[in-house]
């Protein structure tokens, strides 16, 4: 069935307020009163700012399927979810050995249940997998070409219910899609993305994409009071 579903629901566009982020952030202090602080303060900022989260688990909460997150990081999502009540069985990956490294010592001593967090380079292929996926902020590292062959791979892993949620900012002439581009390139040369941007997807080529493989799709900005041009995307397998 190939269909475009309007969402009643209003979406998330906040982010979480200050007491929430900070408990959600507080998983990733050092064990040490000395240690390092930078995941912690990157976390508990990233939280108080960007909606990207509350969004995200919004989109997923009507599902029960296992999610596959590409590109997690340090698997900030996986204690979101657990601190939403989401019991979703978490497999992330990335291709920043350090990240994934730390996320662990981070999950492990958390107790965090099934999670688990895998190096991996999504341009070599990607894990076995049926249920959700999450792509968040990821698309635009990779190339036209390898995104449409990602998402072709990615369509080809959901399962009746599960859902395809992308987080990514879109190609279009507004400052806001100017200030993501300036943002992405800084983060690379800053070091915190070992990738620099390739290519920004544009919102007709997902919605065809998507709607073309027979996903009840949604298009919605998720930029909140950011100066980018963020949007969530999430296609439903029915």
């Amino acid at each position: 069935m190939t269909a475009t579903t309007s969402d009643t629901t209003p979406l998330s566009t906040a982010p979480y307020p200050r007491e929430d982020a900070r408990n959600i952030a507080r998983a990733f202090l050092p064990k040490h009163a000395l240690g390092n602080r930078y995941d912690y303060y990157y976390t508990l900022t990233k939280l108080r700012t960007d909606p990207l989260y509350p969004g995200v688990l919004q989109a997923l909460r009507p599902t029960t399927a296992p999610v596959l997150d590409l590109g997690c990081g340090l698997g900030l999502l996986a204690h979101a979810l657990r601190a939403d009540g989401q019991a979703l069985p978490f497999t992330g990956v990335d291709i920043d050995a350090a990240k994934i490294r730390r996320g662990r010592e981070v999950v492990a001593r958390t107790g965090l249940a099934d999670v688990q967090l895998d190096v991996l380079d999504l341009g070599v292929g990607l894990p076995a997998h049926h249920g959700s996926v999450t792509i968040l902020d990821v698309l635009q590292y990779l190339s036209p070409e390898r995104q449409r062959e990602l998402l072709d791979n990615v369509i080809a892993m959901l399962v009746p219910g599960a859902r395809l949620v992308i987080r990514s900012g879109l190609a279009d002439d507004t400052s806001r899609s100017r200030t993501s581009r300036i943002t992405d390139r800084l983060a690379n040369f800053a070091g915190w993305m070992q990738e620099r941007a390739k290519s920004y997807p544009t919102a007709v080529g997902l919605r065809g994409q998507l709607e073309g493989a027979g996903l009840q799709t949604t298009l919605r900005p998720l930029y909140g009071d950011t100066p980018f041009n963020n949007w969530l995307i999430v296609g439903i397998r029915t």
